[in-house]
């Protein structure tokens, strides 16, 4: 139930905080898992919202990718500055600036756990 594309005149710029909330809804619907938003405005210089989340098998977290990748591109003529971690598809990084999103197999979430890294920034988990 794909709703169309936007067309020019309907396109507009979403706040950092819409980038992210889109971006946990579109994991959301692609079955992403444990879904949380960090806002680190005012900690860091180089994004507001990091958005992290796990795909329970490389091939879905490619999948979650693929969807974020392409209903940004579609729907907000939005791509990411950089991809990385496409190729192993265990830590995919998609840098949108406003936000930066972390998609994970839960064997590398679990080693490299961002989260308490990040654990004093304000959060919120997304069902």
């Amino acid at each position: 139930m794909n709703e169309p594309a936007r067309t020019e005149d309907e396109t507009r710029e979403l706040s950092p905080e819409e980038l992210a909330a889109r971006i946990a809804e579109i994991a959301s619907d692609k079955l992403a898992q444990d879904i949380r938003v960090f806002d680190l405005r005012g900690i860091v210089s180089y994004t507001d919202f990091f958005v992290i989340c796990s795909g329970g098998t490389e091939r879905q977290a490619k999948s979650i990718h693929d969807a974020i990748y392409q209903e940004l591109k579609d729907d907000y003529r939005r791509l990411p500055r950089r991809v990385e971690g496409l190729t192993e598809s265990r830590w995919i990084l998609m840098d949108y600036l406003d936000a930066v999103i972390h998609i994970f197999t839960p064997d590398a979430r679990s080693f490299y756990r961002l989260e308490q890294l990040w654990g004093d920034a304000p959060s919120h988990t997304v069902e």
